[in-house]
């Protein structure tokens, strides 16, 4: 406050214009009076003069009295109000804070802030003790225009604002109504189904007695998890239970990655009869209050998800979010019947006499099992008396591929069967149906705008299912049971006409190659339904040496395998990364074959290859022999596959790069599961 003028000063309001014209009527007033005074008499006309001169004198005086008076009551409120203002900063409920020019450093803050920071030191510039608040004055720096912020810091609840021309930033702690909505969030209404998976095929044989008690054993344990977590669990069937719980217990039951799957599956395995269950969880989101029908819905599309990605696991998914899951960590067992596979190829069947032109494609860059699936397909419709076009980019086949394709060629109804996307997009009709067969995924498809403009799309996989997928999709067997889309689609023929001509013998070639190539040679994902599929290759002539000539790979390739192996470099203790370099292409094949033969040194559980495509994207080939789930891993990045089996590609980033996510993404799924 700067200090009082102790000078003469004309008084403010006199220079106001209202205030300066009457002032100029009384002087014209007082002139006239003594003019007149002095035309009357001489002396009158003085002793006027003089009484006028005196009021004005003492008008003035008063005047100025009044002005000076006023002006050092205006001060003391002057400085009484910053009297004020200074307690205030100290004494009122809002944290102030205020930083050096260049917001790298405190400079002041109130004493209600250095509570929070747990300091006596007003002039604080230590980062170690304030680094969090420095970060979110610089987040709020880069956005001045956005509204309050609340935050959840040192167990408060704050509203934060940013004064940015006094590089000042203000905490109103609004603890008690923050504590409000996060407890309404938290009783946000939660439902879940629980289906144990195997029920039927485990308990068949068992004696009353027995049934009783497995029942008795899951029910127990179900309840005694729900009852931990507040949340009621209701037994709807033999194998079907009903979950009502919150959102706030629902984020300790993920805190504790629902070990109940983890330990009912352990049990009952040490007990002889190894069951395992799969939850579909969805609830009530924050901004759009859906009814308890639409998330009961959505919660058993959750369980379907979760029982098509091979079950025992939870998956958890609103409307707007995307999916998580816990759990899956052991192979699938084999639940597809012959009941199932016959009502498949029956439905398949009847479609595409339905439909007016059928079209099959498979991933980009195909495997042998693509390749080989999408034969058996066209097959399948010739025996349905309809022609079946295969879509195929021979501009991105690997070498096993472009030698099927030479054999292929051979037969001329397969020969004008094959056509590129181009050729697909100009003769596609609106009445088409679309086979995808091994993949689910549109966006890794050979041609996706294929997909938008049939009439349906058809999907046969055996990889586990993820969350996208086609819109129109009007069929869909996902078994991720089985080897391979081949041992699937070889299922079918046994339920099409006697009398049709059966598959000849370079289908039945390529389609036993399809499992043979995914199985790892009938090693990894091999069930009983697996060998009855090759036996009935077999039997329509499939050639084990023509498929050894098509999986023959030149020197060149050894040699690029064995250079990836070379830079192996280890993460922990068994999980083994090996990448190429930033500008040289590997195929596909080589990448994949390199994370086989990776897998078979002593000491590594899981591999992973990380290379460059020759479409420019980075890719990864992810391995294990099924006690590590590089499923979770690829799906972290993007990708997907199987618990043993999977892959990604990852776009506008190296190949150093990638590792780096890749070796952060496994650290981050480690810490989640400790």
């Amino acid at each position: 406050m700067s200090k009082r003028n102790k000078g003469v000063a004309f008084p403010e309001f006199l220079k106001l214009p209202v205030i300066r014209s009457l002032l100029l009527i009384i002087v014209l007033v007082m002139i006239l009076t003594v003019t007149l005074a002095f035309y009357a008499s001489l002396n009158l006309g003085w002793v006027t003069l003089g009484l006028i001169i005196v009021i004005a004198a003492l008008t003035y005086w008063i005047i100025l009295s009044m002005s000076r008076a006023q002006e050092e009551s205006l001060f003391e409120i002057a400085e009484q109000i910053e009297t004020v203002e200074n307690e205030i900063l100290l004494q009122i409920p809002l944290g102030i804070i205020i930083f050096h020019d260049d917001g790298s450093r405190i400079r002041w803050m109130n004493p209600y802030m250095q509570r929070y920071l747990m300091t006596e030191n007003l002039s604080l510039d230590s980062r170690e003790v304030t680094a969090d608040v420095l970060e979110l004055y610089e987040r709020l720096a880069e956005q001045p225009d956005a509204d309050n912020k609340r935050i959840f810091w040192n167990e408060h609840y704050f509203d934060v604002g940013l004064i940015t021309e006094q590089n000042a930033m203000y905490f109103l702690d609004v603890t008690r109504y923050g504590e409000i909505v996060t407890k309404a969030e938290d009783n946000r209404f939660v439902i879940g189904h629980i289906l144990i998976d195997n029920y039927d095929e485990t308990i068949a044989g068992y004696s009353d007695r027995r049934k009783s008690n497995i029942d008795n054993y899951v029910t127990k344990q179900l309840s005694a998890w729900g009852q931990k977590h507040n949340s009621f669990i209701k037994r709807l069937d033999d194998d079907r239970f009903l979950m009502l719980a919150t959102v706030g217990e629902l984020k300790q039951m993920e805190k504790d990655r629902f070990n109940i799957v983890d330990n009912i599956r352990e049990a009952t395995s040490k007990a002889n009869f190894p069951l395992t269950i799969s939850m579909g969880i969805s609830y009530q989101e924050e901004i759009n209050n859906a009814p308890l029908d639409d998330i009961s819905g959505l919660a058993q599309s959750n369980l379907d998800l979760a029982l098509s990605r091979g079950g025992d696991q939870v998956v958890i998914k609103t409307e707007s979010q995307k999916a998580r899951y816990y759990g899956g960590k052991t192979n699938p067992m084999e639940k597809r019947t012959h009941v199932r596979a016959r009502q498949i190829a029956t439905t398949i069947s009847r479609m595409i006499r339905d439909n007016e032109a059928i079209y099959v494609m498979g991933h980009d860059y195909p495997d042998m099992d693509a390749i080989g699936a999408s034969l058996g397909i066209r097959r399948i419709a010739e025996m349905n008396g309809k022609d079946c076009k295969i879509v195929i980019n021979e501009n991105r086949i690997n070498d096993d591929i472009s030698k099927l394709l030479v054999e292929l060629r051979k037969n001329p109804k397969i020969a004008n069967a094959l056509i590129s996307p181009e050729e697909a997009a100009e003769e596609i009709v609106p009445n088409a149906l679309l086979f995808m067969v091994d993949c689910h995924r549109q966006s890794i498809t050979i041609a996706p705008d294929l997909v938008d403009r049939v009439n349906g799309v058809v999907i046969i996989d055996h990889h586990r299912k993820g969350e996208e997928y086609p819109d129109n999709i009007i069929l869909e067997y996902i078994e991720p049971y089985a080897s391979s889309a081949c041992e699937l689609v070889t299922e079918f023929f046994e339920y099409q006409d006697a009398e049709a001509e059966p598959i000849s013998r370079i289908e039945a070639t390529a389609m036993l190659a399809g499992i043979i190539v995914d199985s790892r040679s009938f090693s990894l994902r091999t069930g009983s339904r697996t060998f009855d599929a090759a036996s009935y290759l077999k039997s329509c002539g499939a050639d084990s040496i023509l498929i050894q000539e098509f999986l023959k790979e030149d020197l060149s390739d050894y040699i690029e395998r064995s250079h990836l192996i070379e830079n192996v470099q280890f993460v922990g203790t068994s999980v083994g990364i090996a990448a190429g370099e930033d500008d040289v292409t590997y195929p596909i094949v080589t990448a994949a074959q390199s994370a086989d033969e990776l897998l078979s040194m002593n000491g590594i559980s899981a591999s992973y290859v990380v290379y460059l495509r020759e479409d420019g994207r980075v890719g990864i080939s992810a391995r294990s022999m099924g006690n590590v789930n590089v499923q979770t891993v690829m799906e972290a990045l993007g990708g997907g596959g199987h618990l043993s089996n999977a892959a990604t590609q990852l776009s506008d980033v190296t190949v150093s790069q990638a590792v780096e996510m890749l070796k952060k993404a496994l650290k981050n799924l480690e810490e989640e599961e400790a």
